[in-house]
């Protein structure tokens, strides 16, 4: 699969595959909120619109970032795991958790504060591992991945 990217610059070639607004969005999702299916993104707080999760999801496993599979007990739904790429991003993900704890708060009082914040700002790589473990855990258990 060939694709077009703006330049050859690496940062600028990595947000054109997971800058844009849902991206990561929907990764953090399944490596932190154990979403699977089309139906647990639809039921997230984030609202996203139908075809845009659809394109995120199909642009995600064109970069093999996901795969797509079956459920054993019903082959009709499918069922999207993040692949060694996706599961890469996890210190990104946490990253820009640490810089919006850090820098939107005074913006956005409302933001979560709680036990993974204080981990996340005291035992990051601690966090890293723990959320890369209990991801691959929970998919080899009930999927086989």
């Amino acid at each position: 699969m060939e694709q077009n990217f703006r330049c050859n610059c690496p940062i600028t070639s990595a947000i054109d595959v997971v800058g844009d607004k849902w991206s990561l969005v929907i990764i953090k999702q399944m490596l932190t909120e154990g979403k699977k299916t089309f139906k647990d993104f639809m039921e997230s707080d984030e609202a996203i619109a139908t075809n845009i999760l659809s394109s995120r999801l199909k642009m995600l496993e064109q970069f093999k970032i996901i795969n797509k599979g079956k459920l054993p007990e019903n082959k009709k739904t499918n069922i999207y795991t993040l692949t060694d790429k996706g599961i890469a991003l996890t210190p990104i993900i946490v990253e820009l958790s640490i810089w919006s704890d850090n820098n939107l708060r005074e913006f956005h009082s409302a933001l979560y504060e709680g036990e993974q914040i204080e981990m996340i700002r005291n035992k990051k790589e601690k966090f890293i591992n723990h959320i890369i473990e209990n991801y691959k855990k929970n998919n080899w258990l009930q999927h086989g991945v």
